[in-house]
């Protein structure tokens, strides 16, 4: 397929989404569009207390993400092309992890009504890593809110990601392992995924199952 003009690349905790959309656009060009977490305040309350802020936290994303996905639906066909570090249908995931019924009863009636226009992405990356390997890159980067995320938290969304991209048919899909490769510091192992990437055919299903450089 040729370079698509949209894309997005998904995963759990820790997986390296914004690492990877940022040596993206750099490498394409593009405009780049990222989840802004730190811009929520209820996120660090979150952590803290899941049961008390996963409405208040779940809604200020849902309302941040939509927003910047309309700015995109309201540039004309010569806007700069783009890559995201995120999907809108991730939002349900995480609702359905962290709310309970009636909240997500709630949840889902504005989410419907948010995202009706939202557009697709051509291409989308959905990077997968064990939860060992979520675990230490998330200890390892040192975000202070994220040092109370539980390694049974982290299971279920890996879980929940293979559910939802099981069924997933909306865009093109490109399924990585990410486990034992670097895709941020290792040259060859980027210019490989770009390879990739410029290779499948839009519309279908690939998966992309990388071993480490040896050094």
């Amino acid at each position: 397929m040729n370079i698509p003009r949209y894309i997005a690349i998904e995963g759990p905790i820790g997986v390296g989404k914004t690492s990877l959309a940022r040596r993206l656009a750099e490498t394409f060009n593009y405009d780049i569009l990222l989840e802004k977490s730190e811009d929520n305040p209820f996120l660090d309350r979150f952590y803290q207390n899941p049961r008390q802020h996963a409405l208040a936290t779940q809604l200020f994303f849902l309302f941040q993400r939509t927003q910047q996905l309309q700015n995109i639906r309201q540039d004309d066909m010569f806007e700069p092309v783009r890559v995201a570090d995120f999907l809108i249908e991730k939002d349900r995931i995480f609702a359905h992890q962290n709310l309970d019924k009636d909240e997500y009863t709630l949840y889902e009636n504005v989410y419907r009504h948010l995202t009706i226009d939202a557009p697709e992405p051509d291409l989308v990356i959905y990077l997968q890593a064990p939860v060992d390997v979520l675990f230490d890159r998330i200890q390892t980067r040192g975000i202070e809110s994220e040092q109370l995320i539980e390694k049974d938290y982290l299971l279920e969304l890996i879980e929940a990601y293979t559910s939802f991209f099981h069924y997933y048919d909306k865009s093109t899909l490109l399924v990585v392992n990410s486990a034992e490769i670097d895709l941020v510091n290792n040259d060859h192992d980027y210019q490989q995924l770009v390879d990739h990437i410029q290779s499948i055919r839009k519309g279908s299903r690939h998966f992309y199952n990388p071993k480490p450089t040896l050094l």
